[in-house]
């Protein structure tokens, strides 16, 4: 069987990359994949080739339709949407207008992430456990809620921070943490009247702050025969640009899966305050959804709330956790477009997976492009780390160079495995030392402390 990615970043590197483990798969393509994607080559000497269909200024519409008459002409039996814009766009209802297996939910089960203020309310309907907010439409009454919010707290230093969430997608962007009126005021000017993210701001969410240690779930999804949700081991994402936790919020800066704090309470906890009830909605809403799930959770002593949800893959998570699933990837894929996932057993390896990213200059504001990226192979090797390449492509390196080139913030992501936690984080870390480009960053701290 042939499989199409769809998408360009290290998560898609990372599907890639598993799904050419399966004795199914025969070759991946990836649309329009990356510098990593592109000719990479699995062990067993299957390959990925990249896809240049949507390399053109054209509508949406359009890369649809050239995405589908791809997939025909190839005969390509599984296709796996990995971003969430496409999603949100209704690719997977053209495909299944088309009859061609698609992993990914319909338009309108992609509501769930593309707009915070209908998952929250989805949240309300169905009883899922969340934080709880507001929504506004109008920048002067959130404003005037924020600064209620606030209100003395030159006199009360324990006022907590404020949650600001852009109501549509803003690629990891529409989410801030105002620590003080200023701050909060700032951000929704900046959304919602100087459209910093373009239409994603106009609406935005207030939110309260929720303390505690931050979990994803990831999770496969079907609406077929009995409906059914199989969570994934737990990970744990580092949104912060610098070490402790400092600095502005980005798409994410490593991953580590398992996480921590999740016990069989914690787990427990979850699913039947939040996994059953968000089930339950998307039977009642009449979803077709066959794809994934991403449950962004706030764990405090064994208690979870729902703090997100997004209908895809985490990135990046998914370079965490892949690594550690032992079930063949393309198979449970096929489960959920062919409805029988309730029955799929999904396995894991024991130990642990450290996914630290690499960043440009300048990232998450302007950063720098174009740098070769040289790559120690043989000290690479000893780790045992898999490199997942995201803001690059192909172009001629320099002295030891790897055959890429920067061109986006997140420029790369390398995956250690090792029997628990600490070897895991020693793995990555040697891994990251055997890669180098002008600019390089990345934090030192991804990891289980």
């Amino acid at each position: 069987m042939k499989a199409l990615v769809i998408g360009s970043g290290g998560r898609e590197h990372a599907i890639v990359w598993k799904l050419l483990q399966s004795p199914k798969v025969s070759k991946v393509y990836a649309a329009p994949g990356n510098g990593g994607t592109a000719g990479f080559v699995y062990e067993s000497g299957k390959k990925c080739e990249n896809v240049d269909l949507l390399g053109r200024d054209i509508c949406e519409a359009e890369i649809q339709n050239a995405l589908i008459r791809y997939v025909k002409k190839e005969k390509i039996g599984l296709t796996i949407v990995g971003p969430e814009a496409p999603l949100a766009a209704g690719i997977a209802d053209r495909f299944n207008e088309a009859g061609l297996p698609v992993v990914g939910p319909e338009k309108k089960a992609a509501m769930l992430e593309s707009s915070k203020a209908y998952a929250k309310s989805f949240m309300e309907r169905y009883g899922v456990r969340a934080a709880r907010s507001h929504t506004f439409t109008d920048a002067e009454k959130a404003l005037e809620a924020a600064k209620k919010h606030f209100a003395g707290s030159r006199e009360k230093a324990a006022v907590p921070p404020l949650v600001i969430k852009a109501d549509g997608l803003a690629a990891g962007k529409g989410v801030v943490i105002a620590s003080g009126i200023k701050e909060a005021e700032e951000t929704i000017v900046s959304f919602m009247k100087d459209e910093k993210l373009g239409g994603a701001g106009k609406t935005v969410v207030l939110e309260e702050f929720l303390e505690g240690g931050e979990v994803s779930v990831l999770a496969a999804v079907s609406t077929g025969k009995a409906g059914c949700i199989l969570p994934f081991a737990p990970a744990r994402d580092h949104k912060r640009r610098f070490d402790n936790d400092q600095g502005p919020n980005t798409g994410g800066m490593g991953a580590i899966a398992p996480a921590p704090d999740f016990s069989a309470a914690a787990r427990g906890d979850f699913e039947e305050a939040i996994l059953k009830p968000t089930l339950k909605g998307i039977k009642a809403e009449g979803f077709d959804y066959r794809g994934f799930i991403f449950f962004g959770l706030m764990v405090k002593d064994a208690s979870c709330r729902l703090l997100e949800y997004n209908v895809r893959l985490g990135d990046p998570e998914t370079q965490a956790v892949l690594p550690l699933m032992k079930s063949d990837f393309a198979e449970l894929c096929l489960s959920i477009v062919n409805g029988g996932l309730d029955s799929f057993s999904l396995t894991w390896k024991p130990g642990a997976v450290c996914a630290p990213v690499a960043v440009a200059e300048g990232y998450p504001g302007e950063y720098r492009k174009g740098d070769a990226i040289a790559f120690n192979e043989t000290a690479f090797a000893k780790t045992g780390a898999v490199l997942f390449a995201a803001g690059a492509v192909r172009g001629p390196g320099g002295s030891g160079g790897s055959g890429l080139r920067t061109a986006g913030g997140r420029v790369l992501a390398v995956s250690a495995y090792g029997a628990g936690p600490e070897e895991a984080q020693r793995k990555a870390y040697a891994a990251m030392d055997a890669v180098a480009f002008e600019g390089m960053a990345y934090r030192r701290d991804i990891g289980w402390s």
